[in-house]
């Protein structure tokens, strides 16, 4: 059908309920056309991210219907992969966030999964995403959903899918959920009646706590009773499992940031609830000045990822780059473990995160692989790992000790098979603690890390392009790109990741990807990703070299010169 079509029978049938038909009757189908064109152009699309969108009325939004049909598709699957007798027994763990909406669509996904005979454990309360990927685990479930579009802003809402291992579902795996959603092609014959008696409410969070726990380094109670820290959940649920985890290590000097410890959907203090952007954490960094603490904290909505602010002895508050958390995460844990007594330790990150981190687990004996963009290849990796040591495989048998991306997502532990920041928020406090009883702080120790191993920065530029007219202007720059267009005379290699690229000896081929990245000959690269999930391109950089001054002269061309080459409006 055409997007009016489409349009006209969501305005018109009765089987959509009358908040839905008003939203659409609002609409004018003159003034209103490219606006409806969005809406119904195109079915919202399941990926290895689930479904992520603006919230409205349409097929290609998130709603009731098109959470419907996804949950409709995914419990197909479930029942033709599992059997009807698992579906029953153990069944699938649904979370949701703080989000507008987020706990309303978990109960439709809940309603629709029960009335197809599958059992459904919900949770009684907003959870972080990690804690969903551990109770997938803990409870021995076959699958597990949560309803969060993480650290987007608030008109988005999405719909995340685990496996039975507790992570994000890859490529292989997601294809095979898509056709089953895909034969879902009439919504009404979505049926939203749902079975109580094989829903059971959850709450887990004290068991996922006690696992967070698990990975604590420091012992010295006083070193932790001087950090001074000032949190901020940005009005999300990491507020009582990171409080509880780091009261429970022994940290009694933790402040919340007031305005931003309650749940709000609207996330009404800030313009998008993304640790990464400092100004989301102007607040904690306000409160941080007046009680002289000597971190900030922020997580998420979902509480999958971690922001870091430092006051520097100019009295700058520096947000610390997702890069530079990984380093030191990784730093932190390396010399607090003993690896001879670790069975061929391995690091994971992804192909868009800084050398950095892996120099220095080489240097330390680890071996160091590389995955596509997306936790989800992280938490496949730890999967792997398991799977070769069950089976007596010499070849794969590696043991997990860290994963880490730039975009500030990190995971210590198996406890999890995707990014947490509860753990991380854990770990930051507690070497932030060992540092401070030094004298030193998290950037004085990044700066010993760079006189070592020289200085690196790192930078991302994130481009929107909204609707149908700005995914068809992201193929065209990747479609341009790919065709020749030169973006730096030095490249020494160019990597097409669309083109399954060999991974780690053992470990066989990369899934395809849409990512270029150009290789430079001073060790410099530049990576070129549209987003899986959005209307969105993200372009990132790392630059190598003997001084801060250095790197920073060579990021500034090197930026220059991709925006002026890429041109399209940036």
């Amino acid at each position: 059908m055409s997007f009016m079509t489409n349009f006209e029978f969501w305005k018109l049938d009765k089987f959509f309920d009358e908040d839905t038909r008003a939203e659409l009757s609002a609409l004018d189908p003159e003034a209103d056309k490219k606006d409806i064109e969005d809406r119904f152009y195109c079915d919202l699309e399941f990926g290895t991210g689930g479904l992520r969108s603006l919230m409205g009325a349409g097929t290609n939004r998130m709603n009731k219907y098109t959470v419907g049909k996804a949950t409709t598709g995914l419990g197909k699957y479930l029942l033709d992969r599992y059997g009807a007798a698992q579906c029953l027994s153990h069944g699938v763990a649904i979370a949701y966030d703080t989000r507008n909406n987020s706990e309303v669509f978990a109960s439709v996904a809940a309603d629709i999964l029960t009335g197809m005979c599958i059992r459904v454990l919900l949770f009684d309360k907003p959870v972080p995403t990690p804690e969903l990927s551990f109770t997938v685990k803990h409870l021995n479930c076959i699958a597990g959903i949560v309803l969060t579009a993480s650290h987007n802003p608030k008109e988005y809402n999405g719909y995340k899918v685990y496996d039975e291992s507790g992570c994000q579902l890859v490529p292989r795996q997601a294809e095979k959920v898509t056709r089953c959603i895909n034969a879902v092609n009439d919504y009404t014959g979505i049926s939203f009646t749902g079975n109580d008696a094989l829903k059971t409410m959850i709450d887990v969070t004290d068991d996922f706590v006690a696992a967070v726990l698990k990975q604590s380094l420091l012992t010295d109670l006083a070193l932790k009773q001087e950090l001074k820290v000032v949190y901020t959940p940005l009005h999300g649920s990491g507020n009582i499992p990171v409080r509880r985890a780091l009261a429970l290590d022994g940290f009694t000097d933790i402040t919340v940031v007031p305005e931003q410890e309650l749940p709000d959907g609207n996330f009404s203090t800030v313009k998008s609830p993304n640790p990464e952007d400092r100004n989301a954490l102007n607040l904690g960094f306000a409160l941080s000045e007046s009680l002289g603490a000597d971190i900030v904290l922020g997580t998420d909505p979902d509480g999958d990822r971690v922001g870091v602010g430092i006051r520097t002895a100019d009295g700058e508050n520096r947000l610390l780059t997702g890069n530079q958390i990984g380093v030191l995460l990784l730093d932190y844990v390396l010399s607090h473990k003993d690896l001879s007594t670790v069975r061929k330790p391995a690091v994971v990150r992804t192909v868009v995160t800084s050398e950095l981190g892996a120099e220095i687990a080489k240097k330390r004996g680890l071996t160091v692989f590389s995955t596509l963009t997306g936790f989800k290849y992280i938490g496949e990796k730890i999967t792997q790992f398991e799977a070769a040591k069950a089976e007596g495989r010499e070849s794969g048998d590696y043991t997990f000790i860290l994963g880490y991306e730039e975009s500030y997502g990190y995971l210590v532990g198996t406890h999890a098979g995707d990014k947490d920041a509860v753990v991380s928020s854990l770990l930051i406090c507690e070497m932030a603690a060992e540092y401070k009883g030094r004298g030193i702080t998290l950037l004085d120790r990044m700066n010993e890390i760079y006189a070592e191993f020289g200085y690196y920065r790192d930078a991302q530029d994130c481009f929107t392009l909204r609707g149908k007219d700005g995914l068809e202007e992201i193929s065209a720059i990747m479609e341009g790109l790919r065709s020749g267009i030169s973006l730096f005379d030095d490249t020494v290699r160019m990597i097409d990741y669309s083109v399954p690229v060999a991974a780690e000896p053992g470990f066989g081929m990369l899934p395809a990807s849409n990512v270029l990245k150009y290789v430079l000959a001073d060790g410099a690269w530049v990576a070129v990703r549209p987003s899986g999930t959005e209307g969105m391109i993200k372009v990132y950089y790392s630059v190598r070299g003997g001084s801060e001054v250095e790197v920073k002269r060579r990021l500034k061309w090197i930026r220059g010169r991709v925006l002026k080459e890429l041109g399209c409006g940036f």
